[in-house]
């Protein structure tokens, strides 16, 4: 069983910081992936950031370059989303995907509950 849990989301008022963090706990073989992603109301869910766990890639959306960065701790099987100088148009419900092998070498994708996240002006 493997369970993603997220936390770090609230209310800041614009240019304000954030740091979001999804853990992850369970039996897997590996981690292939770990992203975030975001749904504004009215709006299709769009990638965030998205760290390759092996092959070294870090992709971010065109928006958030420059304010957000991914991270991670693998010791604790956790990721993070540091939100630097937020926008009103950062609102958003804010999920954590990780593509996981499982230790019967089947690839999962598993998505957090998500956690608002609300930038006043």
């Amino acid at each position: 069983q493997v369970q993603l849990v997220e936390s770090g989301g609230g209310l800041v008022q614009a240019g304000g910081s954030l740091r979001l963090s999804c853990a992850v706990s369970g039996s897997i073989f590996s981690i292939n992936t770990m992203g975030w992603y975001r749904q504004a109301p009215g709006k299709q869910r769009e990638s965030v950031a998205v760290s390759i766990s092996n092959g070294g890639s870090i992709n971010y959306a065109d928006s958030v370059k420059g304010r957000f960065a991914i991270s991670r701790d693998n010791a604790k099987n956790t990721v993070y989303l540091q939100m630097n100088s937020l926008k009103p148009a950062d609102t958003a419900v804010y999920y954590c995907q990780v593509v996981v092998t499982t230790i019967s070498r089947v690839r999962v994708t598993y998505w957090g509950q998500g956690t608002q996240v609300t930038v006043s002006s």
